[in-house]
C-alpha cells in the first residue's frame, strides 16, 4: 500500500507541475470510462432483455457511449464545460453555506460561514478566469486528489506495518498461546 501511495504522490506532484497535461489526461480518462461503462451497460441491457427496465438501460448506455465519444474527440471543450460546471457548483454551494450559516447560527457558525465564503470565492475565481482557467483547474483538482489519496495510502501502509511489528513483538514476548490444546 505504501508503494502504491508513493506512486500516487509522485503522480500528483507531477500533475501539479504540468496541470495542462493533467487536465487533458483526466478528460481522456473520463471519456474512456464513459465509453467503457456505456459498452458494459449496453451488454448488461442486452443480457436482461426480458426485464422491465431494458429500454431505460439501453438509453442510459447509449448516452454514456455518446458522451464518452464527445469527451474523447473534444477534450479541451469538455474541460471548459466541466470547469464551468465546477465553478457553478462552488458558487451555489458557497451561497447555500453562507445563507445557511446565517439563518441557522449553529455551533459551527464561524466554520460554516468561512467554508461558504471560501466556496463562493473559489467559484468566482474559476468563473472570472473561464475559459482560460479550464486549462488548469481540473488538472489541479485531479492532481491534488492523487496527492492526498497517495499520502493516505502511505500513512496506512506505514501505520499498518508498525502495528504488525508491535503485535509480532508482543506475541514473541509472551510465547505461543498454550491455553488452546
Amino acid at each position: 500500500m505504501a508503494l502504491l501511495g508513493a506512486v500516487l504522490v509522485i503522480a500528483g506532484l507531477v500533475g501539479l507541475v504540468y496541470t495542462g497535461v493533467a487536465t487533458l489526461t483526466s478528460m481522456l480518462l473520463f471519456g474512456w470510462l464513459l465509453l467503457i461503462g456505456g459498452a458494459v451497460g449496453l451488454l448488461h441491457a442486452v443480457q436482461s432483455r426480458g426485464e422491465g427496465y431494458f429500454w431505460l438501460a439501453v438509453v442510459v448506455a447509449a448516452l454514456n457511449i455518446a458522451a464518452g465519444v464527445v469527451v474523447i474527440r473534444h477534450p479541451v471543450e469538455s474541460a471548459e464545460a466541466l470547469t464551468m460546471f465546477a465553478a457553478l457548483l462552488f458558487l451555489t454551494g458557497g451561497v447555500f453555506r453562507l445563507v445557511g450559516s446565517v439563518v441557522v447560527r449553529g455551533p459551527q457558525f464561524g466554520w460554516t460561514l468561512l467554508q461558504g465564503a471560501f466556496g463562493l470565492l473559489l467559484g468566482l475565481l474559476v468563473l472570472f478566469g473561464w475559459p482560460r482557467s479550464s486549462l488548469y483547474v481540473l488538472g489541479t483538482f485531479f492532481s491534488l486528489a492523487l496527492l492526498f489519496d497517495g499520502l493516505g495510502l502511505v500513512a496506512i501502509g506505514v501505520g499498518g506495518r508498525r502495528i504488525v511489528r508491535l503485535v509480532s513483538a508482543k506475541v514473541s514476548e509472551e510465547g505461543p498461546d498454550r491455553s488452546v490444546t
